[in-house]
């Protein structure tokens, strides 16, 4: 018989007795807790789940979080003989009142809703309040990219009640800095966290007044690594490839020209490689006075080559002409014409020196224009000297060889002290 009988619903008499407790129906919750009185004080902390990404592209950061609310609501207050509270989900929330508590500059933001309603409400004897949900938002933070990718970014979550101003409702850090907790295992790939730290004050809007606003302030330094293997090793290979060049024969020009254009293509690449991960801001970035630097370098190797070109060319097309003025056999058996262009060699003056007048042509018969003697005196090598040394800059333009070899120990000590500089200054 026993097995028949029907057990009491406990559920029902507990339901009952909750709506009697808390008188729910009896007030009008529309109406914040002490309605015309002083302003209610509601204390908020913080627990930072995750910090999901940080865009810089859209200058964004995505936070999940767990927010709390405390505050007193006497309506709510009920008599108990342990003092013990009473838990609810998100259903008892659409029927008292909550602050109205919103995120400043969020673009996008929800309260998790698997596989429930991710909302607690906790009630006490005396009436206080304990509000939590679990929330994600994604907020605008405005970032400085004057020192990508050697850069610091602060960014700050804001929260503000939208409705109540500071007359009505008085938010504030309930434990002050302790009232934002964060978890350990927060990492990011891109940013290393260095702090956290909450602030407040109050917000002025034209046509409403005055609004206490709550700030959590995040600071993230960039994890420089990256950038080295991806940008700035690759930039700096390219420019020490662009110095190869000058180690190759200036006649090389196949070798030279494709060498200076591959490196040139190869920047390009990286600079548009870089730009296109960042959003197109008005100002200049480090990060774009190294590349734009490294571009200089390897266009000024292909500029320095093609100046070596046009010298080599323009040198031989004088060598030419004075051949074709001074070349003269002068009596001299063929297999013996020299051409004396200034440019001998003591071998060739030395094989000059066998040759008799006799063998040579008749002076009188000489044409006007001979004006080099082949008997080679110390006066015809000390006049070469003394013209030598009297246009030294010209000698060092001129000699094709002069501008590879000066090349090859100003570009490098060039850039290199441009490096001591950047790395001081922005680093």
């Amino acid at each position: 018989s026993h097995i028949f009988k029907r057990n009491r619903d406990l559920t029902k008499a507990w339901k009952g007795k909750t709506e009697q407790l808390l008188r729910v129906d009896e007030h009008d919750f529309t109406m914040r807790p002490a309605f015309g009185g002083p302003a209610i004080p509601v204390g908020v902390d913080v627990q930072v789940e995750s910090l999901d990404s940080i865009s810089e592209v859209d200058m964004d950061f995505t936070m999940t979080l767990y927010l709390r609310h405390y505050w007193k609501d006497e309506r709510l207050s009920f008599p108990s003989t342990n003092n013990k509270s009473m838990t609810f989900d998100g259903r008892l929330v659409k029927k008292i009142w909550v602050p109205d508590v919103f995120f400043v500059h969020s673009k996008r933001s929800f309260i998790h809703d698997t596989t429930t309603d991710n909302i607690m409400l906790r009630v006490f004897p005396d009436g206080h309040v304990l509000y939590s949900m679990r929330v994600t938002v994604t907020a605008m933070c405005n970032m400085d990219f004057s020192h990508f990718p050697l850069d610091s970014q602060t960014c700050s979550l804001e929260l503000e009640s939208y409705a109540y101003t500071d007359e009505d409702l008085m938010l504030y850090w309930k434990n002050g800095n302790e009232s934002l907790k964060t978890d350990e295992k927060i990492t990011l790939s891109q940013f290393l966290i260095q702090k956290f730290h909450t602030t407040s004050r109050l917000a002025f809007y034209s046509s409403t007044g005055w609004y206490n606003r709550l700030y959590i302030n995040f600071t993230l330094r960039r994890h420089i690594f990256f950038f080295l293997l991806q940008t700035y090793f690759p930039a700096t290979l390219m420019v020490m490839l662009s110095w190869v060049s000058f180690w190759i024969d200036r006649r090389a020009v196949p070798a030279r020209v494709s060498l200076g254009i591959t490196t040139v293509l190869t920047m390009s690449t990286i600079i548009t490689g870089v730009n296109a991960s960042m959003p197109r801001v008005s100002y200049i970035k480090a990060v774009d006075i190294y590349l734009w630097v490294s571009f200089v370098f390897v266009f000024l190797s292909v500029l320095e080559y093609a100046a070596v070109n046009y010298l080599t060319t323009v040198q031989e097309r004088k060598e030419r002409k004075l051949r074709d003025r001074f070349s003269c056999s002068c009596g001299i058996p063929h297999s013996k014409t020299m051409m004396l262009d200034g440019n001998y060699s003591e071998s060739d003056a030395n094989s000059l020196a066998g040759y008799t007048r006799n063998q040579m042509a008749p002076e009188e018969e000489k044409p006007e224009k001979m004006v080099v003697h082949l008997a080679m005196s110390n006066e015809s090598n000390s006049s070469r000297k003394r013209g030598l040394k009297g246009h030294v800059g010209l000698r060092i333009i001129q000699n094709t060889h002069a501008i590879d070899k000066y090349s090859r120990l100003i570009f490098p000590g060039t850039y290199i002290f441009f490096n001591l500089i950047y790395w001081s200054v922005f680093s």
